[in-house]
């Protein structure tokens, strides 16, 4: 085959078509992009974990036993157990920060910023044969006094150089932060030198210590299940008194990652068919329009093969170029998401892998070139005559029907003869249709997940409450001052039994308090975890504070708890049963009676299941439900008259969530790109409509038709197929909602309430039914201006 002719004819295509020559261009550069991030994230969502566990011998169970219990050869001797292959320990540990052992973590002095409780490990150096913990920047623990932070302990804000105090304790320790690391076990929030551990246990809490190991089978969750029980039974009873499966903190990490890819993925499946279409109605248009240059290319000795090769590497030029930028862009959208699972993992940079690098632009280019191949044989299976005879007017008696039909309507003219001009090209107003249709269902997919996701976002703050915090002039330290405060539980409010009283009397008594309630919120340990649980505990009715159900009630009386997901699954329990949990020194029988929407590992119940076992609980804050138009300055400063100079009112309200925030972004970024993608495919569409239909314009211009009446019926070419798009794109999209949002939130160890997932409301459903009409005259507008400037007599021309 000699290829000069042919790259003359490949090239002579491409600048006379430059529009259909961007589009491909661009449509194949949005449709890569989108699949290498969904592919980059897919292939990185769960392997980092898995590389780093193994680089770094992560424990597949924590064990939390008694040292009183068992001594060290015994413990020594449970490595030595057949399903074990590796241990270490014993490392001694406790919790300090706990709100009910009156023991608080600070930064900076005793009257610094409370922190959130801490369980600390004493290990002198940082390797061994289990856990290795990887320094990210200082150095580990030297001496007394020093302590070493889990990268992610307070949301990674506790800089090395700065300065813990331990208030509660004899001499009111203080601990100097000399670095940050990662456990990809997640054994401790903090290390310090084995001898400080003594020093820095509660008073009156029995000692503690980590055993770690490693198992021949520790694969799934019964597997883990196995290897407790087979310690347990090895060791003295009472010995083993918690455990931490890594499962649990695997599930955690790759979360983070896992939950952009369903949609990701949905998005990019969306964007890989636009291409397809697109590129092969480009194609396919390119052949129809060109039947007379085929002949003529015939005539003068081109081979089918070489007709079919010309018209096929039209659409493989502008798709290859294409192809090379999407991976780019990809590149550039990935990189920031897999920053963030790096930095969950602690293990460095992630980046996108290079099979998918190389992966995805060949399957694309090879996309393309199907899609562009089945109508470039159909022009190379003409013969000469045949192809200049064709010419590019549809066949004739095509939409007479419809001309004929239509022009009864009392509309005008101009819109009745667009109306009919799909019936003359069928085919071309199914791709129109399936262009903006599938454009559609994208934004109305999009649409759906936003709605949810804020939804999410105001469950799990808690909208409906406005959290109130009230200390004594004394306890901030001076007058005026305004403590900053940690998380729930972690601040004492210096408040005695009667100032508490008289507080929440001017709670309830101010006229834009709807509903208050007080609320403690405090450690607890819980059988068969190893690590505490927030409990919060609300003083009188607290069912409207806005935790969303997923299944069972709210609770009615003291004993009963709601628990989300994450405890149901740590736990390996149900709605309806019963825990025990361990609080001032009782165990406490608690049933299970429902299933919150929550993020965290937490349990909500009645004041009077932990009052019973410390009756001098007192609150640490207040929720309070604000009558609507009720500004939070506004309400401060009543609080603050009302209560008199003595005493300093904080309030906090909703907050924000980075992932989710980060999701929103994401989802936009992509529904734009896909709904420019439909746009331009439907511009293409009108682009060679309106060429093969040149003459026909023309004749109209001679007969007085204005550019405002040809804009009229070159945008009417495409709004029934539009309006036809949007009736069959929202069923889509809602469907897909409803699939992948649950798929999002799995990843994330969690159900949904049912609210969250049917959020489309009628009005909504109409206004979204007219996404794909609006794709559609967006896609048409710029063609339909070009013709409408065209002159009569040029349009007379042209053939």
């Amino acid at each position: 085959m000699n290829a000069a002719p042919v790259a003359r004819a490949v090239v002579g295509g491409l600048t006379r078509r430059r529009v259909q020559t961007v589009v491909i261009g661009l449509v194949v550069l949005i449709s890569t992009a989108a699949a290498v991030l969904a592919a980059a994230l897919l292939a990185e969502s769960s392997a980092p974990f898995d590389h780093a566990f193994s680089a770094r011998h992560g424990a597949h169970l924590l064990v939390v036993v008694d040292p009183a219990k068992a001594s060290a050869a015994q413990l020594a001797a449970s490595a030595r157990l057949p399903r074990v292959t590796a241990a270490a320990g014993p490392f001694a540990a406790t919790t300090i920060g706990a709100a009910c052992s009156r023991v608080t973590v600070r930064l900076g002095g005793p009257d610094g910023i409370g922190l959130e409780p801490m369980t600390l490990a004493g290990r002198a150096s940082p390797g061994g044969p289990i856990d290795d913990v990887v320094l990210l920047s200082g150095h580990w623990v030297r001496r007394p006094g020093q302590v070493v932070l889990q990268y992610d302990y307070m949301s990674g804000n506790v800089p090395v150089g700065s300065t813990l105090t331990v208030t509660g304790l004899p001499g009111t320790p203080r601990l100097k932060v000399v670095g940050i690391a990662a456990s990809i076990t997640r054994s401790a929030d903090a290390w310090v030198l084995p001898a400080e551990i003594g020093k820095l246990r509660p008073p009156g809490t029995p000692a503690s210590a980590q055993m770690l190991y490693r198992f021949r089978d520790a694969g799934t969750t019964a597997a883990v299940r196995g290897d407790i029980a087979t310690l347990t039974a090895a060791l003295p009873a009472g010995t083993v008194t918690g455990a931490q499966s890594y499962l649990t903190v695997k599930a955690k990490d790759v979360s983070r990652v896992g939950a952009y890819v369903p949609f990701v993925v949905a998005f990019g499946v969306i964007g890989l068919v636009l291409s397809a279409l697109i590129v092969a109605n480009v194609v396919s248009g390119a052949v129809v329009a060109g039947y007379s240059r085929i002949g003529i290319l015939k005539s003068i000795g081109f081979t089918p093969g070489q007709i079919i090769v010309a018209y096929t590497s039209q659409g493989l030029v502008p798709a290859a170029a294409g192809c090379l930028a999407g991976v780019l862009a990809g590149d550039g959208l990935a990189r920031p998401l897999l920053a963030k699972a790096a930095f969950s993992y602690g293990i460095g940079v992630l980046g996108v892998p290079a099979w998918v690098d190389a992966t995805v632009p060949v399957a694309m280019c090879c996309l393309t070139g199907v899609a562009a191949l089945l109508p470039a044989q159909l022009g190379g299976r003409l013969s000469a005559v045949a192809a200049i005879a064709a010419g590019r007017a549809p066949r004739a008696g095509r939409g007479c029907a419809a001309h004929r039909m239509l022009s009864r309507l009392p509309l005008p003219r101009p819109v009745t003869i667009g109306l009919a001009g799909p019936f003359a090209r069928p085919a071309r107003a199914a791709v129109t249709l399936a262009a903006a249709g599938l454009g559609a269902a994208a934004v109305t997919f999009a649409v759906g997940l936003n709605t949810s996701l804020n939804l999410v976002q105001d469950g799990i703050h808690l909208s409906k409450t406005v959290q109130v915090r009230i200390f004594s002039v004394a306890a901030c330290g001076a007058a005026g001052a305004e403590p900053m405060l940690g998380p729930p539980g972690s601040l004492g409010q210096g408040l005695t039994v009667r100032q508490q009283n008289a507080i929440e009397a001017v709670i309830r008594a101010q006229p834009q308090t709807l509903h208050s309630a007080a609320e403690a919120d405090v450690q607890v340990n819980v059988d068969g975890l190893a690590k505490p649980v927030l409990v919060t505990a609300y003083r009188g009715d607290a069912a409207w504070t806005g935790y969303p159900m997923i299944s069972g009630q709210w609770y009615t009386g003291p004993g009963q708890v709601e628990v989300p997901a994450r405890f149901l699954t740590a736990t390996d329990t149900a709605v309806g049963d019963t825990v025990t949990i361990s609080f001032a020194g009782r165990q406490i029988a608690v049933r299970i009676v429902g299933e919150i929407f929550s993020s965290d590992l937490v349990m909500i119940t009645d004041w009077r299941t932990l009052a019973n076992a410390d009756p001098g609980l007192d609150p640490d804050q207040y929720a309070v439900g604000l009558r609507t138009g009720t500004s939070l300055t506004a309400y401060r400063s009543v609080l603050r008259s009302k209560l008199g100079p003595g005493f300093v009112p904080i309030l906090s309200a909703l907050g924000v969530i980075t992932q989710i925030l980060s999701l929103l972004a994401l989802i936009g970024s992509l529904t734009l790109l896909l709904a420019i993608t439909a746009a331009l495919g439907v511009l293409n569409t009108v682009v060679m409509q309106t060429r093969e239909r040149l003459h026909d314009l023309g004749v109209f211009k001679a007969i007085g038709m204005t550019p405002r009446q040809a804009i009229t019926m070159i945008v009417c070419w495409v709004a029934g197929p539009g309006l036809a798009a949007g009736a069959l794109a929202v069923p889509a999209g809602i469907a897909l909602h409803r699939y992948v949002l649950p798929v999002m939130f799995d990843a994330l160890g969690t159900a949904l309430p049912v609210s969250f997932v049917n959020v489309y409301g009628s009005w909504e459903i109409i206004g979204l039914a007219l996404a794909g009409l609006v794709i559609a005259v967006a896609g048409a507008l710029l063609p339909a201006g070009w013709a409408a400037r065209t002159a009569a007599a040029s349009a007379l021309r042209a053939e």
